[in-house]
């Protein structure tokens, strides 16, 4: 059974975003997103300096059932790259909330977050 925190927003398309305290923004994947693509085995990350709109590719996921593009919730200047991944990919699947974000985003329109869908929004989707 998936999680869903209550304090992330969420794109349809099953990326997550959490608000952090200096404005800025960190992204990864639902809990419901990876256990559908099973084992994750390589992560293409963004570049750390892009420039980014809402609904861009930003990212790939391969798992050992298929590739699944990730897409950037919101516009905005990616800032960091969790480098942990690209050695230990795996670690989406165990923590996909924690130590499995992708980026952090400064976002362009911080009034893009509210498109996002909240926890309950995320969870009819999924069903």
């Amino acid at each position: 059974m998936s999680s869903f925190p209550e304090d992330l927003k969420y794109a349809a398309t099953h990326e997550w975003v959490r608000l952090e305290d200096d404005g800025t923004v960190t992204i990864g994947i639902s809990d419901h997103a990876q256990e559908l693509l099973g084992d994750i085995v390589f992560i293409e990350l963004p570049k750390e300096g892009a420039v980014i709109t809402a609904k861009q590719e930003i990212s790939v996921v391969e798992s050992v059932k298929a590739a699944s593009d990730i897409y950037a919730p919101i516009s905005g200047e990616i800032i960091a790259i969790n480098e942990d991944l690209v050695d230990a990919p795996e670690t989406v699947n165990s923590s996909p909330y924690g130590d499995g974000w992708f980026c952090k985003i400064l976002p362009s329109d911080p009034t893009e977050l509210e498109e996002l869908l909240d926890a309950n929004g995320y969870a009819e989707i999924c069903e």
